[in-house]
């Protein structure tokens, strides 16, 4: 009778469960899809309707961003812009010295990504590689959008004591401000962040279980795939001390003790920078300099001059960029400064949902953003001091389980910001389409 009752009850509840996957799965598609089409149908009619905007010769190097044929190049517009163009090179030539005075340059951009691309393009010309970048871009994000849902669900369960059908809301709306920020038109191209996300993303997950050995190999392909990739050995170290952790009990009381004591386990998380020791000395081995990743940011005006200093030199040039759309000038001085004006409204942002997530979340996720943070506002480029703050902030994923948590009952507000989340990203992907500065 009981065996009885029990294969009753589950019968019961088996469509409930599908119900509650298949709305799981809906909230991550739908604006997955939804915000992909946007993107790939906004950059190709700019293109059409705008053509390819001002010439870029120097982007243009071997037909490396418009080589796809007519159809292609439209088509493939809103992906193959900018830095796409040194992917594509690393793809096809890879950074031996013997190549030219670019290879210094070429160090500055990390070798998993377009290592992936070569791999998936099968010896294929300009076009299929173009085509494997952005495959690899939008696969890396299908898997990101999975795991922040169930990461933002389960933390918001665990540590701000959401119910399971709020937080699964709350989770969902992370996801879709992830789709539909203003600058993920990123998450479409040919750049690393897709990539990046998804494996900063996995490590989180990884290590809330206490699986460290999977979360620092995925640190260590992080940090072969962006700079700040280095950056996620804080966070595995916090999630070591204090947690939060399913794999066993704390030791001690949560205090500022560490909970956890040290375990043979704790060494693992030595490989996170093996991805970086990695590339500098493939650099060294085929002849380039060991440090070149480091000093090749110089070429773009980047200089350390102290931490955060971008952010005290980016409130100046605001100030001074504010100043000149209020009194006129030439139109590049007013593009400079409209673009000064933006990156400092970006950094206040991202500085007060920093504060949030620090009262929100548990310690490895304020920690993780402090840390990821510091690179790129520590060093400041001429003339823009928080040059692609935008792209920067655009992978730091606690932002998104913040707003989704904070938004989640606020209907109104939710709608307002999506709406003009999209409306951003609609102004920035025809921008970017048709060769215009964004980020």
């Amino acid at each position: 009778m009981i065996e009885q009752a029990i294969q009753t009850r589950i019968e019961a509840e088996l469509p409930l469960r599908k119900t509650a996957s298949t709305a799981r799965t809906r909230a991550v598609a739908a604006p997955l899809i939804g915000s992909r089409l946007l993107v790939f149908v906004v950059g190709s009619l700019a293109v059409a309707i705008a053509g390819f905007g001002p010439p870029r010769k120097v982007f243009e190097h071997a037909q490396l961003t418009r080589g796809f044929g007519s159809v292609g190049n439209v088509l493939l517009a809103g992906s193959a812009r900018w830095d796409a163009a040194w992917y594509l090179l690393i793809a096809r030539a890879g950074y031996a010295p013997s190549l030219g005075s670019a290879t210094v340059a070429r160090s500055a951009f990390f070798p998993l990504y377009p290592l992936l691309i070569r791999l998936l393009s099968f010896g294929g010309g300009e076009t299929v590689r173009a085509v494997a970048g952005v495959t690899i871009s939008l696969a890396a994000l299908a898997v990101a959008a999975v795991l922040l849902f169930a990461l933002a669900r389960a933390e918001l369960i665990a540590t701000a004591g959401f119910s399971p059908r709020r937080a699964e809301r709350a989770a969902a709306l992370a996801v879709a401000f992830l789709c539909l920020a203003p600058v993920s038109f990123f998450f479409s191209a040919i750049y690393p962040e897709s990539l990046f996300l998804a494996l900063s993303l996995a490590v989180f997950w990884f290590a809330r279980q206490g699986r460290f050995l999977p979360a620092s190999l995925l640190a260590a392909l992080a940090a072969a795939t962006r700079p700040t990739g280095a950056a996620l050995a804080v966070p595995l170290l916090a999630f070591y001390v204090y947690g939060p952790r399913t794999d066993r009990l704390p030791d001690r009381p949560a205090k500022l003790r560490p909970r956890y004591r040290p375990t043979p386990q704790l060494a693992w998380l030595a490989l996170v920078p093996v991805g970086l020791a990695a590339f500098s000395i493939y650099l060294w081995a085929a002849g380039g300099s060991p440090t070149a990743p480091f000093s090749a940011e110089s070429l773009w005006g980047r200089t350390f001059e102290g931490p955060f200093s971008a952010l005290v030199l980016g409130a100046g040039s605001a100030a001074s960029g504010l100043g000149a759309l209020l009194g006129g000038g030439s139109t590049a001085s007013q593009v400079a400064a409209s673009h000064n004006v933006e990156l400092f409204i970006f950094a206040v942002l991202a500085l007060i949902a920093s504060w949030q997530v620090i009262r929100l979340l548990p310690l490895p996720y304020g920690a993780y953003l402090l840390a990821a943070l510091i690179l790129p506002l520590s060093y400041p480029a001429a003339g823009e001091p928080l040059m692609s703050l935008p792209r920067f902030l655009l992978v730091l994923f606690p932002f998104y389980i913040w707003l989704g948590g904070w938004l989640v009952d606020r209907p109104r507000l939710k709608v307002a910001l999506l709406s003009l989340s999209a409306a951003a990203l609609i102004l920035f992907t025809a921008s970017f389409a048709t060769w215009h500065w964004v980020s």
